[in-house]
């Protein structure tokens, strides 16, 4: 295992291991950062709570494309009942990791219940090239289609990807299938890759702006999802504004420079209509940028506790509400995190959970519920943002890049179209034409690496040959790069652009999906007054510490690839 993990440096932590102080990583000894790897860090200790009750329900919120940055920054304009109610009864992990290379939504969310990075579940990006060259979304599985719903070719279906277990998955096998696993989010990815293999999604559909589920996990929906979309709740925005919350002088040096794709509906208010004079497909995609598709969410949300009864299982076993907000994400892709809209959004979602707090309280009772909030990814400024206070950003046009790299492989190589396809920040080269050639593969990686890094924007390239042969390096950048690649899915060169700058255009906001803090960094929230302590815990810890803890607390097994560690500290 380690060396698949940790091939660059396997050998300086087993002669560390021997060497390192009681509570010091392997890694810490072998003078890596002593955060570098979860499975060598501190061991967990403290008495076992046996005598304390599991959970009746653990509710698992993800907001999607939240920087931890964002809750600290704007935490005194929070009410009392969302963020501010995790903070003060939960326990709060400051320096909390997406600890892999490629942040973005599938990855991240794959990451929070299996407990394991990219070279282990599976899910290496939202979308990549498989073995014939054809493009591959994570979730698409074209056995399945959706529930009442038109189903596009890679539109996310089954987890069939996904290469392990889920939390869920260990919990339904522990109880005999009687625990409810059930998953709702604006994005197919974000319900899918938290359901795991045994429990059950359900997706925000933009073509409808209804709920549904796919035909992997049932033939036709149940009663009450079907009463629930015949009320059409989305279609109460139409003609209505989303706008500021906070009086305008909370929202004071924020950006009010949005780069948007959407020209007409870039600043406040934004008003919620159609094409069509009513709501139609355009209306239901618009309702993603901004809080009502959160709302509608949590809506759903409330909407399965009840006539599921989640967290009063006739069975009296533990379930798990997993429920993925998308809003932020797409915000901030039009946006930026610096932007007023972001800022508002975030205080929007947190009167939405506190009134879902609240709402759960009444059903469940909280004494009874177990929370975990965190994200999949944080978020880039955008480069036109970083660069008025003197950052040296930009956006990089990836398919100049590619071509010219082609075009300089062509004349060193003699060979043309050496570049067979990509997907940022992965590059697949053609080895059956290197072969042919008599190149050596080795030779051909390494040209195309310091071809790309005289290129302006780019920090690092790595090579297959690097990570199949451990030559990646000892840094954490390195460490964060293999956990990402996965030998039978990545691309034979992986590029690393300079802090601040990514693959883009003009046309679009921000994004994310490098190893740098702003992307990786997130928050997290631990909340359940039986099973946590409250307070600020400042150390470090990753998203797939989280699996294990409520495995942990759960009394079931671990899923299958989980490499994270119980969070102790925080446990009562």
């Amino acid at each position: 295992m380690l060396q698949s993990r940790f091939a660059s440096s396997v050998l300086a932590i087993l002669t560390a291991c021997a060497a390192a102080a009681p509570g010091q990583s392997a890694l810490a000894a072998a003078g890596a950062p002593a955060a570098a790897t979860p499975s060598v860090r501190a061991p967990n200790s403290g008495p076992a709570a046996a005598s304390v009750p599991a959970p009746k329900l653990i509710l698992v919120l993800v907001v999607d494309g939240l920087p931890a940055e964002q809750v600290q920054r704007y935490r005194d304009q929070f009410g009392p009942g969302g963020f501010r109610r995790l903070m003060e009864q939960g326990a709060m992990f400051t320096d909390a990791h997406q600890a892999h290379g490629v942040p973005v939504t599938a990855v991240g969310h794959s990451a929070i219940l299996t407990g394991a990075y990219p070279y282990r579940h599976g899910i290496i990006n939202n979308y990549w090239i498989d073995a014939n060259g054809q493009q591959v979304y994570c979730t698409e599985d074209t056995r399945y289609k959706y529930i009442g719903e038109e189903t596009g070719e890679h539109d996310g279906t089954a987890p069939t990807n996904l290469r392990v277990d889920t939390l869920g998955d260990q919990l339904r096998y522990a109880t005999g299938n009687r625990s409810k696993v059930l998953t709702v989010a604006g994005k197919d990815r974000g319900a899918i890759l938290l359901a795991g293999k045994t429990g059950t999604a359900y997706i925000y559909m933009d073509r409808t702006g209804d709920f549904a589920s796919s035909t992997f996990y049932m033939q036709s929906h149940p009663a009450w999802v079907q009463r629930f979309d015949a009320a059409k709740p989305q279609d109460r925005y139409y003609g209505k504004s989303w706008t500021p919350l906070l009086p305008a002088a909370a929202y004071a040096g924020d950006s009010t420079d949005y780069p948007s794709t959407d020209k007409e509906n870039n600043s406040f208010p934004f008003v919620y209509r159609g094409d069509s004079g009513k709501p139609d497909a355009k209306y239901y995609e618009r309702l993603k940028t901004g809080p009502a598709v959160d709302e509608l969410t949590l809506e759903f949300a409330r909407a399965a506790v009840e006539n599921e009864q989640l967290g009063r299982n006739p069975a009296g076993v533990p379930d798990l509400l997993g429920v993925s907000l998308s809003g932020h994400d797409y915000v901030n892709h039009s946006f930026g995190p610096e932007s007023r809209m972001s800022h508002d959004h975030l205080q929007q979602l947190d009167r939405l959970l506190a009134k879902f707090f609240t709402d759960l309280d009444k059903q469940v009772g909280m004494d009874n519920v177990l929370v975990v909030l965190t994200a999949d990814h944080g978020f880039s400024n955008t480069p036109e943002f970083s660069r008025t206070r003197h950052i040296d950003a930009m956006r990089i046009d990836s398919k100049k890049l590619l071509a010219d790299l082609d075009q300089a492989l062509a004349a060193r190589f003699g060979l043309a179209q050496l570049v067979k396809k990509s997907w940022a920040p992965e590059v697949y080269l053609d080895y059956d034409a290197i072969e042919k050639k008599g190149l050596a593969r080795a030779d051909v990686e390494d040209y195309a690496a310091r071809w790309l890094l005289r290129q302006p924007g780019i920090a690092q390239v790595f090579t297959r040959t690097q990570f199949e042969r451990g030559l990646a390096g000892g840094t954490r950048l390195a460490l964060l790069m293999q956990r990402a690649w996965n030998r039978h899915l990545s691309g034979d060169l992986m590029i690393v652009t300079q802090p601040y700058t990514f693959f883009g255009t003009k046309s679009m906001g921000s994004t994310h999906g490098t190893p740098y803090a702003y992307d990786t960094n997130v928050p997290l929230f631990m909340m359940g007054q039986r099973w946590i302590r409250p307070g600020a815990y400042r150390g470090y810890t990753e998203v797939v510490d989280i699996a294990p803890t409520l495995a942990s607390l759960l009394r079931v097994r671990p899923p299958a690839g989980a490499e994270g560690r119980v969070l102790t500290e925080a446990l009562r």
